[in-house]
């Protein structure tokens, strides 16, 4: 019905104001979400009543347990909830406009609204929401006179891919607020809210020269996003410090601290540290995620058997459970996870963490404070002597703590923690190398996890390719030992406005899971090398990081060059 659109911008009629919306944004829940999928006939009372069953796993919606049951996806989600609105559903997925068509409505319309253009022919104009609202039918009216405007509904994440597109670059933004001499609460808003759009998890303030580099880290790599200039810059630098309950005084000494940032009705948590260097005081600020809070077992990317046996593993009354990787890899989301998997009545959870990134309901989190001697090693002492059944210690970095944490999970608690190892055998000498007893280890270790993030290739720009596996051996030497067969269908990004132009949106975890069986306890005792652990395990049937990235480049998760990046084959 729509075709392709002018390149001309339409403005409102002269004279006319824009009402903005006063309907507050809000999106059905997952309960409501399942009560309007029964309703419309996507699903049955019996497929709704299984998902009240324990076929779902502690922490998991009904909504999350439907999805990864098989028996519904986003499209018919999205689809159910725009025949509750009587509206029809606009899959931008398949036909996201482009910048120049998001242009044909303006940008503060659009993200007041959450309206996304979606197409036009000589009488009508289609326009699509997450949030329909009864302003918006004449808002909109009033940008494209003489057309009928038609209302359609999207997915939220959806809009938001479409919404990034109204933005022009975060430097010309800058350029022109320095210009004006910007207030520092005017120059954060603007970082903050593109780094909220593109999904950014840490920004960074990096003084130089010629001006402050803002850079943004969107899929686990670093993009230069900007400059702010070097007189803006103090002002930005205290307005950070007195937000995050920093001293403003202080310029040689690293800081650390915590604020809030509201954006679309929303209150995000940030974790902001501030280091001295030698052009000026650095800033790195760790955006927390809200959806990571909501996360269960089943989101973080495992293969069937993998979540069933981290589940099983879950279960026992005690032992330990280690989750290894490098920095930013999804240790801390893993754990969480794992924690709300156990977190019940029934039970007492206690933490102690360095910082307390997520608050969860029903858990008693303590925060390390090396100004109180509140160290991991202390707090972990009086934890035990608090009557807990589960003890998650943020991670392990020195001998006393390893040494608590193996007789806490010897003496009938679960505990969870985080390690620094290059892959799961490795932490077993590691740990040996801190002077725990062989003996003690082997009892008291159930699994190991060690993982990695590497990024998705994004949706929108997605294509197949079909490839000779004797082409690929310029990139894996070992290509047959991966790939059966002369030839194999592989996938990449063609890149797009949506994922930047780097053909890569959002990211996946690859796991690698050392259960601690009979034979690993007793290789345990008599001081072996990663080398030997692994070769047991693997005999028993565990994969590699590299052999579950294998997997998700068959599944067209992300490609072999990206899986080159962040794992080497075992």
């Amino acid at each position: 019905m729509f075709g392709s659109s002018s390149s001309k911008k339409v403005a409102a009629k002269p004279g006319v104001a824009i009402a903005y919306p006063k309907t507050p944004y809000k999106f059905p829940g997952d309960d409501e979400v399942v009560e309007i999928l029964q309703n419309g006939g996507y699903i049955t009372a019996e497929q709704a009543a299984a998902a009240d069953t324990d076929a779902r796993n502690p922490g998991e919606s009904r909504l999350k347990f439907l999805m990864r049951d098989g028996t519904l996806n986003g499209d018919i989600i999205g689809q159910a909830i725009a025949e509750s609105y009587k509206l029809p559903y606009a899959d931008l997925n398949s036909k996201m406009p482009t910048a120049e068509q998001m242009g044909l409505i303006p940008a503060e319309v659009a993200r007041a609204y959450r309206v996304a253009y979606f197409g036009e022919d000589e009488t009508t104009v289609a326009v699509t929401t997450d949030i329909p609202r009864p302003e918006l039918q004449p808002a909109v009216a009033q940008l494209f006179p003489g057309k009928t405007v038609t209302i359609a509904f999207s997915m939220p994440e959806d809009i938001n891919d479409a919404l990034v597109l109204t933005r022009s670059p975060l430097n010309e933004r800058l350029v022109a607020l320095t210009a004006k001499g910007g207030a520092a609460p005017e120059i954060l808003n603007v970082v903050f809210e593109d780094a909220f759009l593109l999904r950014v998890s840490d920004i960074h303030l990096e003084p130089r020269h010629d001006g402050v580099a803002v850079r943004f880290r969107v899929d686990n790599v670093m993009r230069d996003m900007g400059v702010i200039g070097l007189g803006s810059y103090p002002s930005v630098l205290n307005r950070l410090k007195v937000k995050a309950l920093m001293s403003i005084d202080e310029h040689f000494a690293a800081q650390d601290g915590s604020m809030q940032f509201e954006y679309e009705s929303r209150t995000y948590d940030m974790r902001v540290s501030i280091v001295p260097t030698v052009t000026g005081e650095k800033v790195a600020i760790r955006l927390l995620s809200e959806y990571v809070q909501n996360l269960a077992l089943s989101d973080l990317g495992l293969q069937p058997a993998d979540q069933d046996l981290l589940l099983a593993e879950s279960r026992k009354p005690f032992g330990m459970i280690l989750v290894t990787g490098p920095t930013g890899s999804g240790k801390t989301t893993t754990l969480y996870a794992l924690l709300k998997l156990l977190n019940r009545s029934t039970v007492e959870v206690i933490t102690i963490e360095d910082p307390v990134e997520y608050k969860i309901p029903g858990v008693n989190q303590i925060q390390v404070n090396p100004l109180t001697n509140l160290t991991f090693a202390k707090g972990l002492r009086s934890i035990v002597r608090q009557d807990p059944n589960v003890i998650l210690v943020g991670e392990i970095r020195d001998s006393e703590t390893a040494e608590i944490s193996v007789n806490a999970a010897l003496t009938g608690h679960i505990l969870l923690s985080t390690f620094h190892a290059n892959d799961a055998a490795s932490s077993i000498p590691r740990l040996l190398s801190m002077d725990i007893e062989p003996f003690l280890l082997s009892s008291s270790i159930n699994v190991i996890v060690s993982q990695r993030l590497l990024r998705r290739v994004c949706e929108s720009c997605r294509y197949s390719y079909a490839t000779k596996v004797s082409e690929l051996t310029d990139l894996l030497p070992t290509a047959k030992h991966y790939f059966t067969g002369a030839n194999v269908t592989l996938y990449r990004g063609k890149g797009c406005d949506i994922c930047g132009h780097t053909g890569y949106k959002g990211r996946i975890a690859l796991f690698e899971i050392l259960q601690v069986t009979p034979e690993v306890r007793e290789a345990i005792i008599q001081h072996p090398t990663s080398a030997q652990l692994w070769k047991i395990a693997k005999a028993n049937g565990a994969r590699s990081l590299f052999d579950d990235g294998i997997e998700k480049v068959k599944t067209g998760m992300t490609t072999i060059e990206e899986l080159l990046r962040v794992a080497i084959p075992a």
